[in-house]
Parts: structure tokens; C-alpha cells; sequence
């Protein structure tokens, strides 16, 4: 079985520096989040972590559509 990449490795790929949308915005701010689970595979373990700490992420929808394009390219 494969290792399944953590979704902060994928949410890495998703970085743009200029002229970045949702989603690769919410990448360029975790990217300084030293706090963030880089390790982790697990939605809720994620999604409370953002919840709780992640006051650059203006809504959850951003992280739930950033979520389902890892699933997508996880699978």
C-alpha cells in the first residue's frame, strides 16, 4: 500500500505568489503557519487545527474545497 502524502504537502503545490485565488491563498498563509499538522491525512484533525488557529483563513468552505482536490488527486 502506498503512503498517502500528508495534505500539507499537497496544499504546498497549491502555493502562487501573485494573482492567487482561494485556495492558493490559504496555501501561501499555512505555508508560515509553523503550527500547522504538516504531518496529517485526517479531515477533522485538520479542519479543528483550522478552526481553532487559523484566523488567515476567512472561511472553512476554502479549506473544504482545498480538501476535496487532495482527495481528488490522491485518488
Amino acid at each position: 500500500m502506498a503512503v498517502r502524502e500528508s495534505f500539507y504537502h499537497y496544499l504546498m503545490t497549491q502555493r502562487k505568489p501573485t494573482d492567487a485565488d482561494e485556495v492558493e491563498q490559504f496555501a501561501n498563509n499555512a505555508f508560515y503557519d509553523s503550527a500547522f499538522p504538516k504531518q496529517s491525512t485526517d479531515f477533522d484533525e485538520i479542519s479543528k487545527y483550522l478552526e481553532e488557529n487559523a484566523d488567515y483563513l476567512p472561511s472553512m468552505t476554502i479549506f473544504d474545497t482545498a480538501w476535496q482536490q487532495y482527495r481528488d488527486a490522491m485518488n
